[in-house]
């Protein structure tokens, strides 16, 4: 393990790493009904090869700083992830994505793992712009942007096709 951020006694972030790809597998798994309606990824991974997939295409990713995909940890146990999507070096600025499973929402555990990595972008990567998207339905996603002052800038029409709908 390259490191691990601790965010407060049974709460932490770390790089996602090619052994993680059986414990992701399983909380997709397992959180499959909760996960779909928003992520197109869900129906797409049917076994630990297609996470397996993902994780070497992240960890590649992450190496040439591409992106930043993070692990975040509830009491050691895996919960989701969390990361820059896109980074573009260029015009300094990158896109949020997360995801929990089921047992972790609506306990807090998004909004300071998001803004850990916000200031992470801000001060370590020198961005100068971090933007969260969240579909219009998606409540506690757009709770994260709101407690953590993201401003509204407008709403993209059918811009992303999430299991047929």
């Amino acid at each position: 393990m390259m490191f691990k951020f601790e965010i407060e006694p049974g709460l932490a972030l770390k790089p996602l790493e090619l052994g993680d790809a059986n414990a992701l597998y399983e909380m997709i798994d397992k959180s499959r009904e909760h996960l779909r309606t928003y992520l197109h990824f869900v129906d797409m991974t049917k076994s630990a090869a297609d996470t397996k997939a993902f994780v070497e295409q992240s960890v590649r990713s992450n190496a040439e700083q591409n992106t930043f995909v993070a692990v975040i940890l509830v009491d050691d146990q895996m919960a989701g992830l969390v990361g820059y999507n896109q980074i573009n070096w260029t015009n300094k600025n990158a896109e949020i994505g997360y995801w929990l499973g089921a047992p972790f929402v609506r306990k807090g555990v998004m909004t300071k793992a998001t803004r850990v990595l916000i200031d992470y972008g801000f001060n370590h990567f020198g961005l100068n712009r971090i933007e969260l998207r969240a579909a219009k339905e998606n409540l506690a996603s757009r709770g994260v942007a709101e407690k953590l002052n993201f401003v509204y800038e407008g709403t993209k029409r059918q811009c992303e096709w999430v299991n047929e709908v």
